[in-house]
């Protein structure tokens, strides 16, 4: 374990010294090629659970990085797989520390790295490329919502609603309507999460 977090810690000063060098931020796959140009990990696309795992530890690093940022109070670490970056840490950023944010918590057990099979990957890609796949999906249930993009997912929550109770069939609304009203949210949700 004491290996581990050398190399995590070894990892962690290249990605911060990377990160200055691209103050508008890079991608992740453009991050994992510097890393690699400096052969901080090698090449992990042999199989999807090496790069998941490669993803992983870099994950688990950057949520490293921006705690230790975060408390020092002079940056913070913008993290998204198209776009990781280091902002300047303004005031009003002491509220981000608070705020909740379950992929760090997942990012920074390791016991989900150890704990992931390939199968665990596979689903995942699965549910990623069915997500991906219904792409006009989200705009045909926005529109059975009487919605249209650009809308957050607060407004889609409210106008849900909304329909829900005008259309109840308790309050003499059309059962069927309700189901697509039902449907078509079940599926802005997981286009939304």
């Amino acid at each position: 374990m004491v290996e581990i977090e050398r190399q995590i810690a070894h990892l962690q000063l290249s990605v911060y010294n990377i990160l200055q060098r691209y103050p508008a931020g890079i991608s992740e796959f453009e991050l994992l090629a510097a890393l690699e140009a400096q052969q901080q990990v090698a090449e992990v696309y042999a199989t999807d659970l090496s790069m998941f795992q490669c993803h992983f530890v870099l994950f688990h690093t950057l949520y490293r990085l921006r705690d230790e940022l975060r408390q020092v109070g002079t940056h913070d670490v913008e993290i998204h797989c198209l776009k990781i970056g280091l902002v300047p840490m303004r005031t009003s950023d002491s509220m981000a520390i608070t705020r909740h944010a379950p992929l760090r918590g997942y990012y920074l057990d390791l016991t989900n790295l150890k704990l992931t099979t390939e199968v665990d990957v596979q689903n995942l890609l699965g549910r990623f490329w069915q997500r991906f796949t219904a792409a006009d999906s989200p705009l045909q249930a926005l529109a059975v919502l009487g919605l249209s993009e650009p809308v957050s997912y607060d407004e889609v929550k409210a106008q849900y609603r909304r329909l829900v109770m005008q259309h109840h069939p308790d309050r003499g609304g059309d059962k069927d309507l309700l189901q697509q009203i039902n449907h078509a949210m079940r599926q802005l949700k997981l286009f939304y999460s």
